[in-house]
């Protein structure tokens, strides 16, 4: 709609992080995701102030990315809604049977694609933090759609 602001008009997948700290592995939702290079094949990842990913990225040298699929909507509201830093979400996912392990880390099994990535730099951001990133490796995991914005929007789990 033109009655949206511009970088509102523009959809984005969505994805969520992985990110490993001292007491064990976050996961959080970020659509602020770019490929910056393809070779290298690096990624900037924008990650919110105040969160408990933010300090696990700031202590580490890695990090995985999931690319969400369409039906996993619904956590949105759990992974990007609750706060690492007073809820386990690793321990509820684990025991609903929703997580198998990846390179090192914990990853949602029905996830579209995953994506190792080493932390080369990190930037200022206003209210989040960018972190320019190499990608080590990756896997496609399962076919399907990719969740994105708009579909939240649909959804009424974002208003933008």
């Amino acid at each position: 709609s033109i009655r949206k602001k511009p970088w509102n008009r523009v959809n984005s997948p969505v994805y969520s992080l992985v990110t490993k700290g001292a007491d064990g592995f976050n996961m959080n939702i970020c659509t602020y995701v770019s490929a910056v290079s393809m070779k290298p094949k690096r990624y900037m990842v924008a990650v919110y102030e105040g969160t408990k990913s933010l300090d696990n990225m700031k202590g580490s040298e890695e990090a995985v990315l999931q690319l969400l699929e369409k039906s996993q909507y619904k956590l949105v509201n759990y992974l990007g809604k609750k706060s690492g830093k007073t809820t386990k979400k690793l321990k509820h996912l684990t025991s609903k049977g929703l997580i198998k392990e990846w390179e090192g880390f914990p990853v949602l099994q029905d996830c579209l694609a995953v994506l190792k990535l080493k932390i080369l730099q990190t930037l200022p951001g206003g209210d989040h933090v960018c972190f320019i990133c190499d990608l080590e490796t990756y896997k496609n995991l399962n076919s399907g759609k990719p969740l994105d914005v708009d579909y939240l929007r649909e959804k009424n789990i974002v208003r933008m």
